[in-house]
């Protein structure tokens, strides 16, 4: 597979988005959901309506989000809604929890170890989708990006709990009792991502990470480790595999000496290994091209 574009700013404001997502060269069609983390009440890392406004609005879009498989306000959808209305969310533009009123099967093709991804009901209302998302680590996949986002991001809760165990229950009070090898989990996160690239058409994805508040913990952590590295910057791309391969590879060859906490995060559960098999799968090329903007 020949190398991916994937454009670049250090610069992390509003207008920066803006112009980054302008480099893509993509006109979304039609419904535009923007598929975000909400993040969960107590934490704050996520990424903040005053950054993403006026991208979610120049796309039309109305945030996504489904519910959580684990404990907390965001696994009720009615304590889900709550905190996406405290977190400025709902002001800012629609939004829709997507498995909140059901969930649909879509199939994956030959996957790794699952034959199907369970995802919100209303992801068929969307024609295209801008997945947003904040890089950083994470307490179980190593690393959060772009594959992250689609996969676990766009799964119910019963979709969650059958990529976290590699297809062995969807029940989410088992989840913790079925953790199958680390690869086979990672493993199923590109197969889920195989199924909702294939179920919507890859050339009605582009994908934007946003490497800032560069946590060693996710944003659905109540109780992040504060960053011990600096913002990097955002990354756009219309191929997966290589914003997340970018962005992993950014963290590495940073010169901050306070990137060791976060590649140790990284390393120690082979975050890398869910790019490597989203690349397997035909998701995309882990050889890429930088294009700066600044």
């Amino acid at each position: 597979m020949s190398k991916a574009t994937v454009y670049f700013t250090k610069e992390i404001t509003p207008d920066s988005l803006m112009r980054i997502y302008q480099a893509l060269g993509v006109q979304l069609s039609g419904k535009v959901g923007v598929k975000i983390s909400t993040g969960e009440p107590g934490g704050h890392n996520y990424l903040h309506p005053e950054l993403i406004g006026d991208l979610v609005h120049a796309v039309d879009g109305t945030i996504i989000e489904c519910c959580t498989a684990y404990e907390g306000r965001r696994m009720d959808p009615k304590e889900h809604w709550k905190a996406i209305e405290e977190h400025g969310f709902l002001a800012m533009s629609p939004c829709d929890i997507l498995d909140e009123h059901g969930e649909i099967d879509i199939p994956v093709g030959g996957g790794f170890h699952l034959d199907k991804d369970i995802v919100g009901a209303h992801l068929a209302d969307y024609d295209s989708i801008l997945v947003l998302s904040h890089f950083k680590g994470h307490a179980m996949g190593g690393f959060g990006g772009a594959l992250k986002n689609i996969s676990i991001g766009l799964a119910s809760t019963h979709g969650k709990t059958y990529i976290h165990t590699a297809a062995v229950t969807t029940e989410a009070a088992h989840l913790f009792d079925n953790l199958p090898p680390q690869d086979h989990f990672l493993e199923s996160m590109a197969d889920a991502c195989k199924a909702v690239i294939q179920y919507k058409g890859a050339d009605n994805l582009v994908y934007i990470n946003v490497a800032n508040r560069l946590s060693v913990d996710c944003d659905c952590d109540s109780h992040p480790a504060e960053p011990e590295m600096a913002d990097i910057g955002i990354f756009a791309s219309l191929d997966p595999v290589a914003v997340d391969q970018a962005c992993y590879d950014a963290v590495i060859h940073s010169p901050d000496p306070g990137k060791k906490a976060l590649i140790e995060r990284m390393n120690s559960l082979h975050g890398i290994h869910t790019v490597e098999a989203a690349a397997q799968h035909g998701l995309g090329s882990q050889e890429y091209e930088i294009v700066s903007l600044d």
